[in-house]
């Protein structure tokens, strides 16, 4: 049976260094400040923002929460974004994406101020992770499955990676990430074939291509660790799964992260500790 590896443990390690950085910051008078653009009632944003803003108090970060409809005007959303990065109060912009097709995610997520995109979500900060520049912040959920398997110890030097998916939000960075570690790193997409046998030669599997439960007994082998970054709701199940086939692949591995309580809660975690880093930058 694998050892499950929590996010708990490793976001409050996470959050224990962001609550230093805020104290510190408080005593010589500056509030640490996180703005929240959400547009429309997406159930997801919703519980994202909540969980977010939850953390926040306990933490002692202020929150500016700005709520917009669905139907904004595009003129008029990318003027609140102009008052935000202009905000100098403001230290970090948390924007709920996807946003409506009429005001163009691409021309948003690059329309934030790059020292206040926490998110890592901008062309200049992927850019600054290709580069291996360190001078932004990579894409939060990408840099949660780093830090977890950094908090665990798992061996990264020399190690064979192989991530599934290969989106701008974890696949193509989380790969980049474990590039700039000194994996060997493999991408498999939809496209891809024989990929079970690409993930038996791993060291480490990062499962991030949104499919629920489409990877089982037969993609692993003794030994691995694997990190599940999917969230998928299981109608016939009712309950929250990830990519891998748990109840399987939990007996086969060394190390495997759950879903929920596993990635999923690192990445706020990492998203404030960006926050403070960048409200400590302008000091």
């Amino acid at each position: 049976m694998a050892n499950i590896l929590y996010g708990k443990a490793v976001s409050d390690s996470i959050s224990k260094k962001t609550k230093k950085i805020v104290e510190n910051l408080k005593q010589q008078g500056k509030n640490v400040t996180l703005a929240i653009v959400r547009v429309g009632k997406n159930a997801d944003d919703i519980s994202y923002e909540k969980a977010a803003i939850k953390r926040c108090q306990k933490l002692n970060i202020n929150v500016k929460t700005i709520h917009l409809d669905k139907d904004v005007k595009y003129n008029d959303f990318y003027q609140v974004l102009d008052t935000i990065n202009n905000d100098t109060s403001i230290d970090g912009i948390l924007m709920m994406r996807p946003l409506p097709k009429h005001l163009d995610n691409k021309k948003a997520r690059n329309y934030l101020h790059p020292a206040k995109d926490i998110d890592g979500s901008s062309d200049i900060a992927l850019s600054s992770l290709f580069n291996n520049s360190g001078k932004y912040f990579a894409p939060c959920t990408a840099q949660a499955v780093i830090e977890m398997l950094k908090f665990y110890n798992i061996p990264l030097v020399g190690k064979k990676a192989v991530v599934i998916g290969r989106s701008l939000v974890v696949g193509k960075p989380v790969s980049m990430l474990l590039l700039n570690e000194n994996c060997t790193v493999t991408i498999c997409h939809s496209k891809s074939t024989s990929i079970n046998e690409l993930t038996k030669q791993a060291d480490i599997i990062i499962a991030c291509s949104g499919q629920m439960e489409s990877l089982n007994k037969d993609y692993f082998t003794n030994g691995q660790t694997v990190i599940d970054v999917g969230i998928n709701y299981n109608q016939e199940k009712e309950k929250l799964c990830g990519d891998v086939v748990f109840e399987e692949v939990v007996k086969i591995v060394e190390n495997i992260s759950p879903v929920p309580r596993g990635v999923g809660s690192v990445t706020i975690a990492v998203l404030l500790n960006n926050l403070a880093i960048s409200a400590k930058k302008k000091l």
